[in-house]
Formats: C-alpha cells, sequence, structure tokens
C-alpha cells in the first residue's frame, strides 16, 4: 500500500481527497494536516511514502513544506496539488523539491496516477503545468517579468504581506526575524518599484500571487 499524506488547509478538500485515495485499492492515508507546520511535523511522525501538498496554506506555505520535506524526508516523494497554474510556482515548486505538479482542474484519476508515477521515482506534470514549464523556457530576456528577479522567499513574503500578515506573524512562519522581514519588504518595493503595501497587495492580486 501507499502511505499518502494530505496536506490542505481546507477539510472539505481533504475529505474529497481522502475518498479518492483510499477508494483507489492500493493507497491509505496515513495522516492530514490543515497547515503547513502541521504538514511538516506529521511528515516526520509519519513518514508517508507521497505528500500530497496545496501550496496556499497558512503558516509555512506549500514551497516552503516542499523544501522542508524534501530535505528532511528525501524518501518521501512530493506531489503538488494546487489551484495555481502560473509558472512561477510550477518552476519553483519543482526546484524546491517535488517530483510532481498538478491542478485541481485535473480528473481524479489523473491525481491517482500522479501518486503512483511518483512513489515509482518518477515525475508527474499536469498539462497545466508542461504549458507553465513550456512557456518559462521559451521566455528571452526581454520577455522576463518582474516576478523572475524575486526569490522564492521573496515571493512568500509578497504573498503573506499581500493577505495581510504581520511581519511577526510571517517571521514566525518561516522561523526568521521581523528585522529580516523588513529587510525583504524594502527588497520587494525596490525591486518592483512600489512605494507601499497597498501597491505590493495590488501587485500581488494582478499577479494572481494571492486571490482578490
Amino acid at each position: 500500500m501507499i502511505r499518502v499524506l494530505l496536506a490542505d488547509d481546507h477539510s472539505i478538500v481533504r475529505d474529497g481527497l481522502r475518498r479518492l485515495v483510499e477508494g483507489a485499492g492500493d493507497m491509505v492515508v496515513v495522516a492530514e494536516a490543515g497547515d503547513g507546520r502541521e504538514a511538516i511535523r506529521k511528515a516526520g511522525e509519519f513518514l508517508p511514502d507521497v505528500a500530497v501538498v496545496d501550496i496556499s496554506m497558512p503558516g509555512p506555505d506549500g514551497l516552503e513544506v516542499v523544501e522542508r520535506i524534501h530535505g528532511e524526508r528525501p524518501k518521501t516523494a512530493i506531489l503538488v496539488l494546487t489551484m495555481h497554474e502560473e509558472e512561477q510556482y510550477v518552476v519553483r515548486a519543482i526546484s524546491a523539491g517535488a517530483r510532481g505538479y498538478i491542478t485541481k482542474r485535473a480528473a481524479a484519476d489523473q491525481l491517482l496516477k500522479a501518486i503512483r508515477r511518483v512513489h515509482e521515482g518518477g515525475r508527474y506534470l499536469s498539462d497545466e503545468a508542461v504549458e507553465a514549464l513550456a512557456r518559462r523556457m521559451g521566455k528571452g530576456p526581454a520577455d522576463r517579468t518582474p516576478l523572475d528577479a524575486l526569490s522564492t522567499r521573496e515571493i512568500q513574503v509578497l504573498r503573506s504581506l499581500a493577505l495581510g500578515k504581520s511581519n511577526r506573524e510571517i517571521g514566525e512562519s518561516y522561523g526568521i526575524s521581523t528585522k529580516t522581514i523588513d529587510t525583504y519588504r524594502f527588497r520587494l518595493l525596490k525591486k518592483l518599484g512600489l512605494r507601499n503595501n497597498a501597491e505590493l497587495t495590488r501587485f500581488a492580486i494582478q499577479n494572481r500571487i494571492v486571490e482578490p
């Protein structure tokens, strides 16, 4: 049996995923997590074969979860299941250690196929993820967007600021000081040519870093 961890902040989504996974016959859900911190802890506690991780979670977000689980439990294959189809998320998730990336628009049987594939040591990308990677690879220097200049941590801080989180809350999520968050905020404003948090939030919405 393939031992699966489900990490998504919506309980109704986890319930549906659990029914789907356990109905496959060759898989069992050994743990569930509703936020990033819980996902990291339960990956270490239950040692799943595959962790199915959403990107948009409270606490450390999915990108941080992927990086942490990959670093601490390299035998756990990580599959990102998310609503985000933007290329920056696909590229950053794969770079962080995810072995697969599919969107929530994918058919149910695609998720099961993806879990089996990454468990066997392969990789699995949905059509949307493949298209996003193709767009990224086809970009020349003149096609680059301001997002391409941001590090993964800067994207995470940008998303957190746009969600209205305080420096203290962001620092606690990622294990860094409030002074460091101030530094990241200054860099974001400078790199993006913006003036304040309101403009950062507007930029994040326009570029689908957060939903309006």
